[in-house]
């Protein structure tokens, strides 16, 4: 495989003249990056001390005696990483717009930003020097060549990063949205990956600031510029890409984690490492564009409606979609994730994770699913501790959890046991100490969900009885309890 350097984009809303609280959300960015993604090399935007863009804070005595403070706090306290960092750089010959390479501590390397914009809402001119050299730094081993956003829109500081011996080239960037700037980002930077037959890691500012609007996009790109990871447009977080260096000193992005929206780090690090742990081939597909293209095809006839469930549920067809065409391709079975609790509630999407031709846990309730991964690891390893542990959650929109719109699986499953296994009415399980109001809850989501239930995939049967054979309920009924 070659040599391998880790490196992490982290797209985050940095706050203009936050100094101190921007050095802060640096430090925390970094030790989640070092812990959950095993990152070598941690990115931030431009200007990321002072937040983008200051404007005349920068004249400003006390800013730059908090720059300054910002700076070394950051090396005072990331002294086991290596990150590369936006900061406004005064000198006696005046301002710099600058990027600090910090490693263990140390300073090894400072760019100043030579192409500085000075049209549309851009004014750099008035508050800094241009910087004249290229800035070439080893990185644990690698030959990183450091540039600041509109470096990268002229071929000249590529050029000479590469005539100085770059490997990659590192690229932090301010650059706010307008309508098709992703595209003309990614040609422009495709453009100069291919000049000088570098890839290229990109990480831009997400947030918004008075007028400017800042949508996050980073990529990383090949040699050949085409795009191998892109993390969400209006969303912070941490991405991560493996770089690797075969014998020829050539350095090649790992093709992977094109994000979801909604798909935390966390899901992100944990599926790569039980991927590890059963040796299976582990890929990451992006639904962003499918989303986005659903989205935009639906927008009149969703006009004047809420963003609700429906959003969701077309997240999860999404899916369906790219994991029957793998189905499809490879003649390979899609499996059905779903469990008894959520076969029985309906907390599931038809024709989106209820796709597959086999259910394997479809008579598992969520509890015992625990259970039976908890004895699968007393056997020897093979999933993360923190998949059995974390909150459940289907992450079709931030924070959720399955929380929050089920009882505890730990009160939901002994319910519906009660209901479906023994045929109990509502007064006997609130007998048994169960809140009523909860009871006649689930009951109803039961019943409801028939409909679903007969388009399931087929499963193993282990419990007294199972949806399916065991189970003939009517889709429409007007009994009630």
């Amino acid at each position: 495989m070659g040599e391998s350097l880790r490196i992490a984009l982290a797209q985050l809303n940095l706050l203009v003249g936050d100094v101190q609280g921007n050095a802060a959300r640096v430090i925390a960015a970094t030790r989640h990056a070092r812990s959950s993604l095993g990152a070598d090399l941690v990115l931030f935007p431009e200007l990321t001390l002072s937040g983008y863009p200051p404007e005349d804070l920068l004249f400003h005595r006390g800013f730059r005696r908090q720059i300054e403070e910002g700076l070394a706090r950051l090396r005072r306290e990331l002294t086991d990483a290596a990150v590369m960092v936006g900061f406004p750089e005064y000198t006696g010959g005046g301002i710099y717009n600058s990027a600090a390479l910090i490693a263990h501590g140390e300073i090894a390397a400072i760019h100043r930003k030579a192409e500085l914009p000075n049209y549309k809402v851009f004014d750099e001119k008035r508050y800094f020097q241009a910087g004249a050299q290229p800035t070439v730094a080893d990185c644990l081993g690698f030959r990183v060549g450091l540039l600041v956003c509109e470096d990268i829109w002229q071929p000249e500081a590529a050029q000479l990063a590469r005539a100085d011996g770059a490997q990659l080239l590192l690229v932090i960037n301010a650059s706010p949205y307008e309508i098709h700037k992703q595209r003309e980002r990614e040609d422009m930077a495709g453009q100069r990956a291919r000049d000088v037959g570098l890839p290229l890691a990109y990480v831009n500012l997400v947030g918004g600031q008075d007028e400017l609007v800042f949508d996050g996009n980073s990529f990383v790109m090949d040699a050949h510029g085409e795009v191998l990871m892109r993390a969400p447009p209006f969303a912070e977080g941490t991405y991560l890409t493996p770089f690797v260096r075969d014998a020829h000193g050539e350095v090649t992005p790992q093709a992977g984690e094109i994000a979801s929206r909604y798909t935390s780090d966390m899901s992100l690090a944990d599926a790569r490492e039980q991927a590890g742990l059963l040796g299976v081939k582990y890929s990451v597909l992006s639904i962003e564009g499918m989303f986005e293209a659903t989205l935009a095809t639906l927008k009149d006839e969703f006009a004047g409606r809420a963003p609700d469930a429906t959003e969701e549920n077309i997240q999860s067809r999404c899916r369906m979609l790219l994991l029957m065409g793998l189905s499809n391709k490879t003649g390979r079975m899609l499996l059905t994730t779903g469990n008894k609790s959520e076969m029985a509630v309906g907390y599931a999407t038809l024709y989106g994770d209820m796709a597959g031709g086999f259910a394997p846990i479809k008579d598992c309730s969520k509890v015992l699913v625990y259970r039976l991964a908890n004895y699968r690891n007393s056997l020897g390893r093979v999933i993360p501790q923190r998949v059995i542990e974390r909150a459940p959650s289907a992450e079709l929109r931030p924070g959720q959890k399955d929380s929050d719109s089920l009882p505890p699986y730990e009160v939901l499953d002994p319910i519906l046991e009660a209901f479906i296994e023994e045929d109990l009415s509502v007064d006997e399980i609130e007998a048994r100490g169960f809140d009523r109001a909860t009871t006649a809850k689930v009951l109803d989501l039961v019943k409801r969900n028939e409909y679903k239930r007969r388009q399931a995939p087929p499963g193993v049967r282990v419990s007294r009885r199972a949806f399916g054979r065991d189970w003939r309920y009517p889709i429409t009924s007007g009994y009630r309890r």
